[in-house]
């Protein structure tokens, strides 16, 4: 019994490698996925299904001042004609291209429910209707004029052009998103007068930098809005590179609602974030108290986007709260930036800025070149007639007698008064109502301006100079059309650095209210209500009194600097309060017995302290680098017994005064004085059999101040100074007469 053969047909079965069909069959669907599908063409800016829906839309003749038509009937169309894919497929590409909100410059211009910022979906097609925008004929301008090449459609039915001619720099004006396989491209959309001005120098310095080009286009231009936050550095890395990203917040603003309460209302969202998404999110993260500093939100949007948070208490910042949120919720985006595109529409490549734009204009001059062909063709075709015509005129009597009485007119029209072919033609397809308009005056006067118009494209396409003073004459028209006065082309992307500011949820949930900071010298420290003037009245234990009274609030953090050299940080919130004598401040702090706590101020950020050992050993430390974040504090000075660290002051100034338990006093400029953020310093004064007392820093032009045992204020210009002032590590010389006998200027902290 035989087999039965496996296909039917003659012929054997041929038998191939299963790897080797799959790797073939995969790569022509991934090339088709990528070129077909997914990556747009650096010309026009689209992919096929939008060029085919464009092109449909105009063969259709749906002009910007043509009646629209129903969408289905476009749809039906494109898919019938052009693209032989899902009417769904189509019509959400359609529908895409005329959201506002979705097209920073709409290339269709739509009637109906074409969906919204919440995300809704559009109408069905039978219910919509669309005709081009003006932006749309940009990219179709040309098209009949043989500026770019047409293939046949895939029924081989019609024809569909490869490229649009594109007057219009759409890929980087509207952007574009797809994903391919193994590869995705994602372009943000920008503004079309930043484009042109980068365009315009781009001519004029073909070899122009990226940062020079950034100078035009500072970034992207959403058609939702939205501030960008991203720093220039990183936004011109991405230009250069064709990948990076860009940080994209919501807009917002502050509104009174009176007797010190405010509310903050949104007005514009990030790109491509869903509105009713966003509600939802931020319903969510206020349900799961993961926002813990808003009280309330609600939409109130109505065409214009408008939604309000209120803050949980009158007392929160709005800065405070806009960062927490931005952090958890999608007010804030980052935006990729990946500029794979289709070089010549078949090379995918990953494009810097200056590539995009500088393939956008050579593609410009290819159409200039094709389309002054394409017309000078059309001339001289026109003045061959022409010539033929003046022949027709002046001897009109027998060219009429040849057409009536000749067998074959046509031959003996060419032989007898020299005529080409298309000259013959066109006289014998003359109509005679047409042989009253042939005066010799009219056909010179066009074959005059035609030959006019024939140098002038003779010229152009001679000189490549001329081909780029065009192209900038086109790309100037455009920047005036979509100029930024208008209201399509105004910017709607603003700029802003972010607030440097650390968002700690349970810091910024505390009420600011002033408090006074009271340590005494055994190191009780409480924190009364309200800033006290009057701290006589002030109860300590027996035997102890006061070492500091700090004026501060309650969201403030309290620096303490002891005499190990050691930094420790307290909260403003956390201390004990007035009731009593308050706590023993080694309960919050790891300080030894054998130290004791030399000062305790306010921390104030960006400022800068000089601190300084009894050796006399000292530096400048930044006082946002002596914070500490535990309760082993930070050591910043480092001492070796018997010396121990002993002042901490201002560096606020430019001018050091130091004096000695000596009673010697010296004064030098501060820039002498190294800035570190740990150590144990330079020498400030060399004190000879004795310690550091003190350290005050001063501007000189103010004169050097210090207060006595009594309380007075003293102070000493820069000529009374003038006997001290001399360079670090000098011995200095006796204090002034009247110097306090305690060898201190007095607070260094108000």
């Amino acid at each position: 019994m035989t087999s039965k053969p496996i296909l039917p047909g003659p012929g054997a079965i041929e038998p191939i490698n299963l790897k080797d069909a799959l790797e073939e069959r995969y790569l022509s669907y991934a090339l088709s996925t990528i070129m077909g599908r997914a990556l747009p063409d650096v010309r026009d800016g689209l992919k096929p299904v939008h060029r085919r829906i464009l092109y449909a839309m105009r063969e259709l003749g749906l002009s910007p001042d043509a009646a629209y038509k129903k969408c289905a009937r476009v749809v039906g169309d494109v898919i019938g004609k052009y693209h032989p894919h899902g009417d769904q497929a189509v019509y959400d590409a359609l529908v895409r291209l005329a959201q506002d909100f979705a097209q920073r410059y709409p290339l269709v211009d739509g009637q109906g429910n074409f969906g919204n910022i919440d995300g809704d979906n559009a109408a069905a097609y039978r219910y919509t209707e669309a005709r081009l925008s003006e932006t749309a004929i940009r990219l179709l301008e040309g098209i009949d004029e043989e500026t770019v090449d047409f293939r046949p459609t895939f029924n081989g039915e019609e024809q569909e052009p490869v490229v649009l001619p594109a007057s219009f720099p759409n890929l980087l004006a509207n952007g574009s998103s797809g994903i391919a396989v193994g590869m995705a491209t994602n372009i943000p959309p920008h503004n079309v007068e930043e484009l042109c001005n980068a365009l315009l120098h781009l001519i004029k310095h073909p070899n122009a930098t990226i940062e020079k080009l950034v100078e035009f286009i500072p970034g992207p231009d959403f058609p939702t809005g939205g501030v960008l936050v991203e720093p220039r550095e990183s936004i011109i890395e991405a230009y250069k590179t064709g990948r990076g990203g860009f940080r994209l917040r919501a807009k917002w603003h502050r509104e009174d609602t009176g007797r010190g309460t405010y509310q903050v209302v949104v007005t514009e969202i990030p790109y491509q974030v869903p509105k009713s998404k966003l509600v939802e999110r931020l319903a969510e993260l206020l349900q799961e108290k993961k926002i813990p500093l808003v009280g309330d939100i609600r939409d109130e949007s109505t065409e214009e986007v408008r939604l309000v948070i209120e803050p949980k208490s009158r007392t929160v910042d709005p800065v405070v709260m806009m960062e927490s949120l931005f952090r958890v919720s999608e007010l804030e985006i980052r935006f990729g930036l990946n500029m794979n595109v289709l070089s010549h529409g078949q090379i995918p490549n990953v494009l810097s800025l200056r590539d995009v734009l500088w393939q956008w204009l050579e593609h410009r001059k290819e159409v200039l070149v094709r389309r002054s062909q394409f017309r000078l063709r059309k001339i001289e075709h026109r003045l061959e007639v022409l010539d033929g015509y003046l022949i027709a005129y002046l001897n009109i009597d027998e060219v009429i007698r040849i057409i009536r009485f000749e067998d074959e007119p046509k031959q003996k029209l060419i032989s007898r008064f020299g005529l080409t072919e298309v000259q013959a033609e066109a006289i014998l397809n003359l109509r005679l109502r047409a042989l009253s308009k042939l005066e010799e005056i009219e056909i010179k006067a066009e074959h005059d301006r035609l030959s006019k118009e024939r140098r002038e494209l003779q010229q152009l396409l001679a000189s490549e100079d001329m081909q780029w003073q065009k192209i900038a004459e086109e790309v100037r028209e455009t920047r005036e059309a979509y100029s930024k006065k208008t209201e399509l082309g105004r910017r709607r992307t603003s700029f802003a650095e972010p607030p440097e500011i650390e968002v700690d949820l349970e810091q910024v949930m505390v009420e600011k209210e002033p408090i006074t900071v009271i340590l005494s010298e055994k190191g009780w420290i409480r924190a009364l209500k309200g800033h006290l003037d009057d701290l006589s009245k002030l109860d300590f234990k027996q035997g102890d009194r006061l070492k500091r009274a700090v004026k501060a609030m309650t969201t403030d953090k309290l620096l303490v600097f002891a005499t190990n050299g050691k930094f420790y940080t307290l909260s403003g919130n956390e201390l004990p309060g007035g009731r009593g004598h308050g706590e023993p401040i080694r309960l919050m702090i790891d300080l030894e017995e054998s130290h004791d706590v030399l000062e305790l101020f306010v921390h104030q950020p960006g400022r800068k302290l000089l601190v300084a050992s009894t050796s006399g050993h000292g530096f400048v430390v930044p006082e946002d680098e002596v914070i500490a974040s535990t309760r082993k504090g930070r050591q910043v000075l480092n001492v070796s017994e018997p010396d121990e660290a002993k002042v901490c002051v201002p560096a606020q100034g430019d001018m050091v005064a130091t004096v000695g338990d000596n009673r010697k006093m010296l004064i030098f400029p501060l820039s002498e004085v190294n800035e570190m953020a740990r150590g144990k310093g330079v020498i400030l004064q060399r004190i000879k059999d004795g310690k550091l007392a003190d350290v005050r820093v001063f501007n000189k032009a103010d004169g050097l101040t210090w207060v006595d045992a009594a309380g007075r204020t003293f102070t000493l210009s820069a000529n009374d100074l003038a006997d001290w002032i001399g360079q670090r590590a000098q011995a200095g010389k006796v204090v002034p007469k009247g110097f306090p006998r305690s060898n201190r200027f007095g607070p260094a902290f108000g």
